[in-house]
């Protein structure tokens, strides 16, 4: 299924020449366990999200430019939500655990919606939304969205993933006129827990209540 993304990475590659190798490198975070190929070193941001079901997750953004390209990688770490949600739904009311959905079990669902939850927040921008489809990245299961017609005529594309409860948003804008930026996109990969890089065997879709997918490829 990667076969013609790489493909078309290769061409630019080639199109770009040296000054491919001296601004773009893959960089890794050991802590949000993630590799990605990036123009230079990224900035990095603290900040927090909050989820579907409004709680507040610790988050970082990776950010950078090429040219006139803007490129960002943001990571929400899922892993607080069991604790967060399980301790409001224990301090709710009776009455107000009867109207609204908050219960002991739905930090699985916030976690099990993560991807799609944050595909929706592409809606409120002031663009038009061109294309929506399911991915993988080295078989995480993941989204793909892109966008057009931004206040500034620029396009957006967004990776969006969900890996070791850590949401993972690959997203780039780039001017009007100007290729898709594939070599960005398509170059999220995953470390494990030592830093190490992995490739699962199976589809690896971040389910809570799943056993650890196999690992192959170290």
């Amino acid at each position: 299924m990667r076969l013609l993304p790489l493909l078309s990475s290769a061409l630019v590659l080639a199109m770009s020449g040296t000054s491919f190798a001296q601004e773009w490198t893959e960089f890794a975070s050991r802590d949000d366990r993630f590799t990605v190929t990036f123009p230079g070193q990224p900035t990095i941001t603290e900040t927090t999200w909050k989820s579907q079901f409004s709680a507040i997750l610790p988050a970082r953004i990776y950010s950078g430019t090429q040219g006139s390209g803007r490129y960002s990688v943001t990571v929400v770490d899922y892993n607080p939500i069991e604790r967060l949600l399980s301790e409001r739904s224990r301090a709710l009311p009776a009455l107000d655990l009867a109207i609204h959905a908050y219960g002991l079990g739905y930090w699985k669902t916030d976690v099990r919606s993560a991807v799609v939850y944050a595909m929706s927040k592409y809606l409120e921008r002031d663009a038009k939304i061109t294309s929506v489809l399911s991915n993988f990245s080295d078989l995480v299961a993941g989204m793909v969205v892109q966008l057009t017609n931004n206040a500034d005529q620029s396009g957006t594309f967004a990776s969006i993933y969900m890996h070791a409860n850590r949401l993972v948003i690959a997203e780039a804008t780039v001017p009007r006129g100007y290729p898709p930026p594939t070599i960005f996109q398509q170059s999220i990969g995953w470390l494990d827990e030592n830093g190490t890089k992995i490739r699962y065997q199976f589809m690896n879709y971040n389910e809570p209540d799943a056993p650890p997918t196999p690992i192959q490829g170290r």
